[in-house]
């Protein structure tokens, strides 16, 4: 079933089908090894707004782009050249003059370090005074970029929202645009402590988020289970769902990933959303194994909309994001490197087996 009450804009050549507004970092990653024994990085770009939209273009051919703003130097046009590898347009990125030191303005960078069984994975953010942790609303021209842009949806969430003290006035200047050119808006709630250690912790986090979502059509996580779980609990991730949807009455949808880590290397994994009363819950994936898991939850959310904007029924999206989710967990990095017909085929029970 579809969604009444979510009249997802047509597909048209003259508009893309999804936007985000998000920070894109630089991702090194050691690899097999510790970070403080590494010698060599490998090299990806990542953020959580930006990992839906690379996703979606991707692995789902869906026109996409990213607003955010970079530092006008080597590093900065690295990350502008692994967004185009990817198909995501980068027409407006915000480009900041590089002072020649980083004093004024930096390039997100982060060092993530996997995990494997009992080594939890590792990140070392190095974030603080980022371009786009230094917008202002007044910076962009939202009215602009969305009459440009004519996007069918519009993802943003709380990483962007927590990145400084301004930056839940840009989200919010961006969802009220978007809606005024007709676009489904989506936030995910993800929260990052590290960005809300010095400003009031989760607490705050939670305050923001929930200014936020009255903007919202869709939404992307719970706020908190009624209960700790020790394994996919369909009923308390359900009674979560119902509570977001009662909040928040503008919301139509609200979906969540379910996730309980066994280890570093296996979690249990599937998801489920609430719509028109109905909910609608993905396979189980039990003691699934996890290469990587940073990019799992992003990777959820753009099977979902993929699944949305190609006017899927529910059930059918719903797996989509799961088997997508899965999928992403198994190779290094933040971003998707599948096909639509790969996720199709594994969602429907397709087995890992030697393609040749």
């Amino acid at each position: 079933m579809t969604i009444s009450s979510l009249p997802v804009p047509p597909a048209s050549p003259d508009r893309l089908d999804c936007v985000a507004l998000g920070e894109v970092m630089l991702r090194l990653d050691p690899g097999e090894h510790r970070i403080r024994q590494a010698r060599t990085f490998d090299v990806w770009e990542g953020g959580g707004e930006y990992n839906v939209v690379q996703a979606l273009s991707s692995c789902f051919g869906h026109g996409t782009a990213i607003l955010t703003s970079l530092v006008d130097n080597e590093i900065g046009r690295l990350l502008e050249g692994l967004i185009r590898r990817s198909g995501v347009a980068t027409d407006w990125i915000r480009w900041v003059p590089h002072d020649g030191m980083g004093q004024a303005a930096r390039n997100g960078l982060y060092f993530m370090e996997r995990g494997f069984g009992a080594r939890g994975a590792t990140a070392v953010m190095d974030r603080a005074h980022t371009a786009i942790a230094q917008l202002s609303p007044e910076d962009l021209d939202w009215s602009g970029i969305f009459s440009q842009a004519r996007p069918r949806w519009f993802h943003v969430g709380g990483v962007m929202a927590g990145l400084s003290e301004k930056s839940p006035e840009v989200v919010k200047a961006a969802m009220i645009a978007a809606q005024e050119q007709g676009a489904i808006v989506s936030y995910d709630l993800n929260y990052r402590a590290s960005l809300w250690a010095k400003r009031g912790g989760k607490k705050a986090a939670l305050a923001c988020n929930e200014e936020l979502l009255e903007f919202a059509d869709v939404v992307f996580g719970v706020h908190s289970l009624p209960h700790p779980v020790d394994h996919l609990d369909k009923e308390a991730f359900s009674a979560a769902l119902q509570d977001m949807l009662s909040r928040y009455p503008n919301i139509k949808l609200a979906a969540t990933n379910m996730r309980i880590i066994k280890d570093a290397s296996h979690n249990d994994w599937s998801g489920m959303c609430l719509a028109n009363g109905e909910f609608y819950a993905a396979k189980p994936y039990n003691g699934l194994p996890v290469l990587d898991r940073v990019g799992g939850g992003d990777a959820f959310a753009a099977g979902l909309i993929h699944g949305l904007l190609s006017n899927m029924g529910l059930q059918t999206a719903i797996e989509l994001a799961a088997a997508h989710g899965a999928l992403v967990m198994s190779t290094p990095g933040d971003n998707s490197f599948f096909s639509a017909a790969e996720v199709l085929a594994y969602a429907k029970g397709g087995e890992a087996a030697a393609n040749r």
